[in-house]
C-alpha cells in the first residue's frame, strides 16, 4: 500500500493511502458476484418461473435479442451509475471502504467515471486485463489505464488520513492573513471546525465540507476568496491561528 499526496490547486496538501490491488480486485469479484446473482435471478424468476421464455422464443431474432439486451443494461452500466450516485463507489468498493477520487483533489464527476467506465470496457477484455493490472503494478498509485486518463486514483477509507495542517502550529513570518473576521469564533467554534474538516476529510466528505464553508461564512460574515472549500476551511484555520497568536 502506498501513500497518495494530493496538492490542490490551493497548494493544500493531504495524503490518502491508495487502495491496495488486492482490495480492487476482491471490490471487483464482489462486483461480479452481485452481477451473478442478477443473471440467476433475471433467468430463473423471470423467464423460468414466469414462462417469459416462452414469450421471447414467438418473437423474431432481433426482437428476442434486444428485449435480452435491455435485461444486461444494469450489468453494463453498473459501474458508471453506481460511482456517479455513490460518490466514487460500487457496491463492492463499499463493501471493501475504497473509492475514487480526483488527483487534484476535487469531487470526481460523472464525466471523470465515464472515462473510467470506457477504459474499463477495454481493460476487462481479454489480453487488456494484463495490460490494466500490468499498469497498477507499476504505477506508485496504483491506477489502471482508466484512472490515468479521467486523473483518478482509488483511495483506501479505512486508513486515517494525515493533514499538515492544525490550528495550532507556526506560520510563516511572511504570512499574511486575508480573513480577519476570523476573530468572531471561539477556540471552542474553531475546534469543532477542524473536527468537523478532518472527519469529512478522512470520509471524503466534500459536500461536507461545502457546508461548512457556508457556516463559517454565515457565522462570521466572511465572503470567501476562493472557489475550493477545502482551501477556504484551511485558511480561517490559519488565519484563527495567525490572529490568536498575536493577541
Amino acid at each position: 500500500m502506498s501513500e497518495l499526496s494530493i496538492t490542490t490547486t490551493q497548494n493544500v496538501n493531504i495524503n490518502f493511502n491508495t487502495a491496495s490491488i488486492g482490495e480492487r480486485i476482491l471490490a471487483h469479484l464482489l462486483d461480479l458476484l452481485i452481477f451473478t446473482a442478477y443473471i440467476i435471478v433475471i433467468y430463473v424468476v423471470l423467464f423460468d418461473i414466469t414462462g417469459f421464455d416462452d414469450f421471447l422464443s414467438s418473437l423474431d431474432p432481433w426482437s428476442k435479442n434486444t428485449i435480452q439486451a435491455i435485461f444486461f443494461l444494469p450489468i453494463m452500466f453498473y459501474s458508471l451509475t453506481l460511482e456517479s450516485l455513490m460518490e466514487g463507489q460500487t457496491l463492492g468498493k463499499r463493501i471493501m471502504k475504497i473509492k475514487v477520487i480526483k488527483i487534484d483533489g476535487y469531487q470526481a464527476g460523472f464525466g471523470d467515471y465515464l472515462i473510467r467506465w470506457i477504459f474499463k470496457i477495454v481493460e476487462t477484455t481479454g489480453i487488456f486485463y494484463v495490460v490494466g493490472l500490468v499498469a497498477m503494478l507499476v504505477n506508485k498509485k496504483t491506477q489502471r489505464l482508466g484512472d490515468m486518463a479521467a486523473g483518478t486514483a482509488v483511495i483506501s477509507l479505512k486508513n486515517n488520513v494525515n493533514i499538515n495542517h492544525t490550528i495550532l502550529r507556526e506560520l510563516d513570518n511572511n504570512y499574511i492573513p486575508i480573513y480577519p473576521l476570523v476573530i468572531k469564533l471561539s477556540d471552542n467554534d474553531v475546534r469543532i471546525i477542524k473536527e468537523t474538516y478532518e472527519t469529512s476529510i478522512k470520509a471524503t466528505d466534500w459536500p461536507m465540507i461545502q457546508k461548512l464553508q457556508d457556516k463559517v461564512e454565515t457565522v462570521t460574515g466572511i465572503k470567501s476568496v476562493s472557489a475550493n472549500a477545502t482551501a477556504f476551511i484551511e485558511t480561517v484555520l490559519n488565519d484563527y491561528n495567525y490572529y490568536t497568536q498575536k493577541m
